[in-house]
């Protein structure tokens, strides 16, 4: 058997079962190690950091403070190509991709490692617009690069290693139950509408093509929102990185349960459906980069949530009790309750490449 016979989500289920298994314990027996409380296969990992300063009833002043680790990889000819994002565009995306999973669990990135793999013949003036690029986006959200590696190599790949902070408990993949509704905090297909429109239309113009050119270089992480979860209570959340579909099939097998997607409530922007009005809901199902926060939860509690957020949060499914052995399935309804049974499953690493 080779890996593109399991699949990308295969391959990670297969690892994480390995080193959780088989590893000595969750801190490893080190004595002053920190109590894991999310482990691996969820978008980050966590642990719970000891605080001094207890009241006089014996409790602590502040919440329990948990500290957030995540880590990605962005590889030319993969994740980008120079004919379609810039070095600058490629430095804040790299850095962005990483607090969007730091965000879907409640947080605010902190510190950063950055590991470089470069060809010998790179342009010292691309290396900086990188950086330029990253350091944008580390004022923005808050966090510092404090070091990293770098080699050589073919191809050029960055990898982010990001650590976050938060009080409260982790919104995770594997909290959702049937009967829970689901909601997205933002539009969706605008990322893969701009990837779209620059394959197949790279010199096109206006504020159409503007945005959606945006929506692919520039996505913005939803820290805020993130947060507002967290004090709404919300338990079961993730972000959008490979497509709706597939990200929510990953949270539906993490729970034990299966989801419905109803495809006349995707939030789908404006502009997206003008320039692209065939593809758009394809796009919103699997197109992928979106980042926005996938999360679940009882109706009354998830209505009243996105009726506060901005525009774009919707509520797109919901969740059923998965038949035996089949956990992880997601359906799609048309507006008719029919079920589509062709659509865009979103990114899979080592499965078929997708033109």
């Amino acid at each position: 058997m080779q890996i593109k016979d399991l699949g990308e989500f295969g391959v990670i289920d297969l690892l994480s079962r390995l080193v959780i298994d088989q590893r000595a314990g969750p801190g490893n027996g080190t004595p002053f190690a920190f109590n894991l409380a999310v482990d691996s296969g969820d978008d980050t990992a966590a642990w719970s950091l000891p605080l001094s300063g207890a009241n006089s009833s014996g409790q602590l002043d502040s919440p329990q403070l948990i500290e957030l680790f995540t880590t990605d990889t962005m590889v030319e000819g993969v994740h980008f190509t120079r004919k379609t994002t810039p070095w600058q565009d490629l430095g804040w995306k790299s850095v962005v991709s990483n607090i969007s999973d730091v965000a879907s669990m409640g947080g605010v990135p902190m510190y950063a490692l950055v590991t470089l793999g470069l060809p010998p013949n790179t342009h010292v003036s691309d290396l900086q617009s990188l950086y330029q690029g990253m350091i944008e986006a580390s004022n923005e959200y808050g966090l510092s690069i404090v070091g990293g590696d770098m080699v050589r190599s073919p191809v050029v790949f960055i990898t982010v290693a990001l650590t976050g902070a938060m009080h409260g408990q982790p919104m995770v993949r594997t909290d959702a139950r049937p009967g829970d509704l689901v909601a997205v905090s933002g539009f969706l297909g605008g990322s893969g509408g701009g990837l779209k429109l620059m394959l197949e239309m790279p010199d096109e113009s206006g504020a159409t093509a503007d945005y959606l050119r945006d929506c692919h270089r520039r996505p913005l992480p939803a820290v805020g929102i993130g947060q507002a979860l967290v004090e709404a209570e919300i338990t079961a959340a993730m972000d959008v990185s490979d497509g709706l579909a597939d990200d929510l099939a990953k949270l539906c097998k993490a729970s034990g349960v299966s989801g419905k997607i109803f495809a006349d409530q995707l939030p789908i922007h404006p502009l997206l459906k003008k320039r692209f009005p065939k593809d758009c809901v394809n796009l919103a199902l699997g197109g992928g980069e979106d980042y926005v926060l996938l999360f679940c939860g009882q109706p009354s509690k998830i209505n009243h949530v996105v009726s506060e957020l901005p525009g774009g949060a919707a509520v797109v499914g919901e969740l059923i009790a998965a038949a035996e052995g089949e956990s992880g399935q997601v359906t799609v309804f048309d507006d008719k309750g029919k079920e589509l049974s062709a659509y865009n499953r979103g990114w899979d690493h080592f499965g078929s490449v997708k033109k």
